[in-house]
């Protein structure tokens, strides 16, 4: 069976959506199609619903869609494998986080010693979906907001933030250095969308506080909660960390309950890691200082 229909037939699975798919792929949309034709008719079996121009995975093709990523899995980890034993430690670390503002502070280090080491790096909205590119090999690492406990899965923690509330300037406790979160339960809140680990984190706290907050104003740029903040939309959850940002937010620390979370590092122990894959591992561990829980 052709590799590179198996390639194409992965990419339009993911896309489910034919020109999306070839444009991916650099090649025109009825080639593709007729790519997949075949392989279809190699199989005897179709993969995808055709519904007008639509196209969805069906039974068929979610079965064998399982068995082509461990392939591709395998032969990528085997590509990489070989490049090491012939020396080539210089490659490309794959990760994938929720956050991308976090990762910068942790890659910076790294890449001022390993300058010829490249990241390759995707931004997920849950952690599920990450852990899912860990399994299927498209990774070798991800930032995770909590610990994850599956079998084969390795965690590794990083240091702990608190997470503070910022408001505007003119709110009635911007003098204030300390609250207790439930003084601000009936406060406009601004926030991630659901499906977020920090919106999942946050809205723990405000039930640990008692209360469900009142959300005017949620999105997909964690940026852009302090310019909406200082906008005086309303108040927001933010890691400490956002003291450094120009101009200022006005930040406060939440005495009860305890607002905080410890990202992680975590990795599939079966997959294969480059040289350089383990130097940045091994980088990470030797700066926070810890053991790695599996």
């Amino acid at each position: 069976m052709d590799l590179l229909k198996l390639k194409y037939f992965q990419t339009v699975a993911r896309t489910e959506h034919m020109t999306k798919a070839a444009l991916e792929l650099h090649i025109a949309q009825p080639a593709l199609s007729v790519m997949i034709a075949r392989l279809e008719e190699d199989l005897g079996v179709p993969l995808f619903d055709r519904i007008g121009r639509q196209i969805r995975l069906n039974l068929f093709g979610k079965a064998f869609l399982k068995h082509v990523d461990k392939a591709l899995g395998a032969l990528e980890e085997g590509r990489r494998e070989i490049e090491d034993l012939a020396g080539l430690e210089r490659g490309s670390i794959m990760l994938a986080t929720t956050t991308l503002i976090r990762v910068a502070d942790i890659l910076g280090p790294f890449i001022s010693l390993r300058p010829d080491v490249n990241f390759r790096i995707t931004q997920a909205i849950a952690e599920d979906a990450m852990v899912n590119l860990l399994e299927k090999g498209e990774i070798d690492f991800c930032f995770a907001t909590s610990a994850i406990e599956r079998p084969g899965i390795c965690t590794f923690p990083l240091e702990t933030e608190e997470i503070v509330l910022a408001v505007p300037s003119t709110h009635r406790l911007s003098g204030r250095h300390s609250i207790h979160l439930s003084e601000v339960a009936n406060d406009p809140f601004i926030n991630l969308k659901s499906g977020y680990s920090f919106r999942k984190i946050t809205d723990e706290f405000c039930s640990k506080a008692g209360f469900i907050p009142n959300i005017v104003c949620e999105g997909d740029e964690p940026a852009a909660i302090s310019c909406m903040v200082r906008a005086g939309l309303g108040v927001a959850f933010l890691p400490a960390a956002s003291k450094r940002e120009m101009p200022p937010l006005h930040l406060i620390h939440i005495e009860e309950p305890v607002c905080q979370w410890t990202p992680y590092l975590v990795w599939l122990e079966r997959h294969y890691l480059s040289l350089a894959a383990q130097s940045f591992r091994d980088f990470i561990m030797e700066h926070y200082g810890q053991t790695p829980i599996r």
